[in-house]
């Protein structure tokens, strides 16, 4: 009796798997080369190992039956960390910039569709609905506000569908939608703040003009936040050339410090320093940099201090250095204690060889997740391992 309920667990459990998505196995050739046998549009999950969203959507959304019945029907499906082997080119040919991002592509390579962030169940079929509707692809979208469409639900629901991926066109949709509007709402006044991406665009300008409408929603410091923020984004913008990866440190400096102190300017400038070094996977640079940033950490959040503990953790291998990323992790943990922090902590006292320590840490993280209802699933490998 024990076997044969072992045995109806184990069918119960991979029945339950196969109700969901059927990502296929193999290169991006070989499910173009399947999409084109079957004529189906492919649907891919563009995701990155430590997207938290992206392993959510494999957690809820992924596995029900419902997902899973349409988009098996209607799809090719494939999962690409875009981070790693062939997903590296990939990520560049479809401009992924953001995780998890969803590509709805055709037969032959073209893209025609697509969305990004966690989608709950209805809006997540909905989507792959609206992927095989030609009326409703993104390129029809497109073409619709080209011919003039001012339709402001319209056009918010296609500056949302660009905002990641191509900025420059979701700022002409969005300079449309705001120049008829008489009056903002909350939604508006947050989108206006959040969007420019350029002192010398409309949108800025847009800014500017409605600044008194957007101060019924938020306070007149963090208006000027804003302002900074979108000040930064220009100079930085301007002061980095990627092509040799060099910075201006001389106009960086001049610029920012007409609104900054000269010690935050020099504070800013180490630190996206260091974020393009990390980028560039220019790790003695980044390590460098951030250990000089973080000499005193008193006043830093405790999201900063996990974020640049964890970085330590992937890429860092020198012990001292790793030492002080513990004490990052820990001034974190003391700050706002959360699943992710004790996980790092966890994992870095596991990379250090205390095991002792580690396999604490990962015990406190998995009870964490386990009450807020998040993946503990690698921070349970960690423990088995411990």
């Amino acid at each position: 009796m024990k076997r044969l309920a072992i045995i109806s667990a184990l069918f119960i459990g991979v029945f339950a798997f196969a109700q969901g998505i059927k990502f296929e196995d193999g290169n991006f050739a070989s499910i173009l080369a399947k999409a084109k046998k079957e004529n189906k549009l492919i649907f891919i999950d563009a995701y990155a190992s430590w997207c938290g969203p992206c392993k959510l959507m494999v957690k809820n959304i992924f596995p029900l039956k419902t997902v899973g019945d349409y988009y098996n029907a209607h799809f090719i499906n494939a999962k690409i960390d875009m981070e790693k082997g062939e997903g590296i080119e990939l990520a560049k040919k479809y401009n992924v910039k953001a995780f998890p991002t969803y590509l709805f592509i055709d037969p032959n390579g073209e893209t025609v569709h697509r969305t990004l962030g966690y989608v709950e169940e209805k809006d997540f079929i909905q989507f792959a609905k609206d992927a095989e509707d030609p009326n409703k692809r993104l390129t029809a979208l497109k073409q619709k506000f080209e011919s003039g469409e001012k339709d402001p639900d319209f056009l918010k629901n296609l500056a949302g569908l660009t905002m990641y991926n191509d900025t420059e066109f979701a700022s002409k949709v969005l300079v449309r939608y705001f120049e008829q509007k008489t009056t903002l709402d909350q939604e508006d006044a947050q989108m206006l703040i959040s969007s420019p991406q350029s002192t010398e665009g409309p949108l800025y300008k847009l800014f500017q003009d409605k600044k008194a409408d957007i101060l019924k929603f938020i306070s007149k410091d963090n208006y000027e936040r804003a302002d900074k923020s979108i000040k930064l984004t220009e100079i930085s913008r301007k002061a980095y050339n990627a092509e040799t990866k060099t910075w201006d440190e001389n106009y960086f400096m001049t610029e920012t410090q007409k609104f900054l102190p000269k010690e935050n300017a020099e504070r800013l400038f180490k630190s996206m320093k260091a974020s393009r070094a990390l980028k560039n996977k220019d790790i003695a640079l980044y390590e460098k940099l951030i250990l000089e940033l973080y000499q005193d950490y008193s006043k830093a959040s405790s999201g900063e201090l996990n974020s640049h503990a964890w970085n330590f953790f992937e890429n860092v291998n020198n012990k001292a250095s790793l030492e002080k990323a513990i004490l990052w992790a820990q001034e974190s943990v003391k700050k706002d204690q959360s699943f992710a922090n004790t996980d790092t902590l966890a994992n870095l006292y596991n990379k250090v060889g205390d095991k002792k320590n580690a396999k604490l840490w990962a015990e406190k993280s998995i009870e964490l997740a386990k009450s807020n209802g998040e993946d503990s699933s690698d921070t349970e490998k960690l423990l088995k391992s411990l």
